[in-house]
């Protein structure tokens, strides 16, 4: 296949943006009513709720993803066909570029840098009718990340009841999982964040190492002599939810049923209708009986680690139990699974860096790993926009007032784009150094298992580049297409073709943390 072409918002070095797919999330696609008078919005899929440009009214718009912005959400429609690009050529230099149209979907870029410029903290009418401010400046972003006036707890939007609903995981209040750290502010969130803090130290995350690589063994065994593969349905897909079950202690023989419940998750609108809530509702009843289980027989796990702690004092109400079971199995994979996807695709779009890594790997060497981690993070990251926050008093942010219960959107990819903060940041450079990008968040809620999400995007990055080392695209990139949703950004396919791979060799998990 030929290179991907040069990405319209960054020059030759950039990869194009595969476009998005308009049915992704249910409902009518067609362009958002923008708070500035023009057509369009602020969307994207990242963050940390689940929801991307499908319409966020369609109640299946999948979860998010880690804690920091990554929380399930919901999802702004596509446009249709056609639709006016982002940056239309004679728009009017004050003119608000279009907003969730399939040609944003394919390169929010442009129009992020346009607010950044223009309209840094800017209102605008979401395709499902909820309004709210979207932060797209660096430092901004790291403020309201930070600022303990902007809640996440869902009670303090003081839009209609409708809209309300419209901001959350579907089906979680039905089945009483919203007591999860997404959704709660100090003290409760402090008390329960310490509960399983534990579970993600980088020492424990280092010592499932070996763990992760047989899983990615495994997986990369499954197709290599086919010379041909899906690498999000059969690698980036299975790969984290197979290793959060394992830190969960969700028996080996359950696991297949978990991967079928978030497949149904992260469809966004593409599966069956209500077949989100029905999937939340199974998790549920799997959850409790779980904890029942665990109860009378204790493992070491991190289930079993929220009984104890229960036990001894902590004050952990069952659903608090299953609520933090479950965020934590749809916060910890969907970003994950993004992250190997938009990763991958990121370095088969830029050859020189690919080669750069893989020489570097072959010689034994785990820095560039390291940072190039960092950096595709910053460059494509996993979540788009970080997940709700609400004003619980009136304040000045980015020069623009609050008022109190008014949503606010970190737009995480806007601010990791900020020139401002990052040089030449179109451009996809692993060696950068100077990373402090905020794809995983910031504040109190920076994403509690980025720790693991880290070891299992270096490792997945490095065996894949190892085993297979001509794995190229075996489609155009304007035949791929994006996940709905309005808090993730990923891919819902990602084909690839390669040579003879080699088998596993010893020594083969990095040693990066």
């Amino acid at each position: 296949m030929n290179d991907c072409p040069a990405h319209p918002s960054a020059g030759g070095d950039s990869p194009a943006r595969p476009a998005a797919d308009a049915t992704s999330a249910g409902g009518s696609p067609g362009p958002a009513r923008d708070g500035t008078g023009g057509t369009g919005g602020t969307g994207g899929t990242g963050g940390s709720a689940s929801g991307h440009r499908a319409a966020e009214a369609d109640p299946e718009a999948g979860p998010g993803a880690a804690e920091p912005g990554a929380a399930p959400g919901t999802d702004p429609g596509a446009a249709e066909p056609g639709a006016a690009p982002a940056a239309e050529a004679g728009a009017a230099p004050d003119a608000a570029p279009a907003l969730f149209t399939w040609e944003f979907a394919t390169d929010p870029y442009p129009a992020y840098a346009w607010l950044r410029a223009h309209s840094p903290v800017h209102r605008t009418t979401l395709p499902s009718g909820v309004e709210a401010w979207l932060v797209t400046r660096y430092e901004d972003a790291r403020q309201a990340l930070a600022d303990a006036r902007l809640s996440k707890d869902p009670a303090h939007h003081a839009g209609p009841s409708d809209a309300k609903g419209k901001t959350g995981i579907p089906g979680e209040r039905k089945a009483e999982l919203t007591t999860h750290l997404l959704n709660i502010d100090p003290p409760d969130h402090t008390r329960l964040r310490r509960l399983v803090s534990k579970a993600f130290t980088p020492r424990r995350v280092a010592a499932f190492a070996p763990r992760v690589q047989e899983l990615t063994d495994r997986l990369i065994d499954g197709f290599a002599d086919r010379g041909q593969a899906d690498l999000i349905h059969d690698f980036a897909f299975p790969l984290p939810i197979y290793a959060i079950c394992d830190l969960l202690g969700v028996p080996e023989e359950d696991q297949d049923d978990f991967r079928d419940w978030a497949g149904m998750m992260i469809r966004h609108g593409g599966g069956p209708r209500g077949g989100v809530a029905r999937s939340v509702k199974k998790m549920r009843g799997y959850l409790a009986e779980l904890i029942h289980r665990k109860r009378e027989n204790p493992g070491d796990d991190l289930i079993s680690d929220l009984i104890r702690a229960s036990d001894h004092g902590e004050h952990l109400t069952e659903n608090e139990a299953a609520a933090m079971a479950f965020i934590l199995l749809f916060a910890g994979f969907e970003t994950t699974v993004n992250l190997i996807g938009n990763g991958v695709y990121a370095l088969l779009c830029h050859p020189e860096q690919r080669e750069r890594l893989q020489r570097s790997l072959a010689a034994g060497e785990s820095g560039l790993l390291a940072t190039g981690i960092e950096e595709l993070l910053r460059y494509d990251g996993p979540v788009e926009l970080a997940t709700w926050r609400y004003a619980t008093v009136p304040l000045t942010l980015g020069g623009k007032e609050i008022g109190a219960g008014d949503p606010v959107l970190v737009v995480l990819a806007a601010a990791d784009r900020d020139p401002e903060r990052f040089p030449d940041p179109d451009r996809l450079d692993l060696a950068r150094s100077d990373n402090q990008h905020l794809g995983y968040g910031h504040g109190i809620h920076y994403c509690l298992g980025a720790p693991l999400a880290r070891l299992e995007g270096q490792t997945a990055l490095a065996t894949l580049l190892g085993r297979l080392p001509d794995l190229r695209l075996a489609v155009e990139p304007g035949e791929l297409r994006r996940r709905g949703g309005l808090i993730m950004r990923g891919l819902r396919t990602l084909p690839v073709e390669f040579g003879p791979g080699r088998p596993p060799a010893e020594g083969d998990t990095p040693s990066t943390l």
